[in-house]
């Protein structure tokens, strides 16, 4: 089973699940805005996570009209607010436990 980071898409795969062409995705590497694993041989591979977020570069370029800076400042709010939201979920996680555990205090 692979994970969501697991780099299993090569660049011709990413390119006709997202409709760009394999260029654009060149270019969104060049400008540091994705980093695919490299095989021995060279090739790009990209996981779930990456394939993910070519789509969000493209959508931020194409709906919202975003430039290359634009898109550099929303990716880091973007990734910020994902680790916000896992941070949330887990703090909801022990907040549960911990009532668990007050209750079960309670009823001594």
């Amino acid at each position: 089973m692979h994970n969501e980071n697991d780099p299993v898409y090569a660049i011709g795969v990413v390119s006709r699940i997202i409709g760009v062409h394999q260029q654009t995705i060149r270019n969104y590497e060049r400008w540091g805005l994705v980093i695919p694993s490299r095989s021995l041989g060279g090739r790009r591979y990209y996981s779930q996570v990456e394939l993910e977020m070519i789509q969000k570069i493209r959508e931020w370029i194409e709906v919202l009209g975003l430039n290359r800076a634009g898109v550099e400042v929303m990716k880091k709010a973007y990734r910020k607010i994902n680790s916000l939201e896992e941070e949330n979920k887990q703090l909801k996680l022990e907040l549960i436990k911990l009532n668990k555990q007050n209750n079960s205090l309670i009823d001594y």
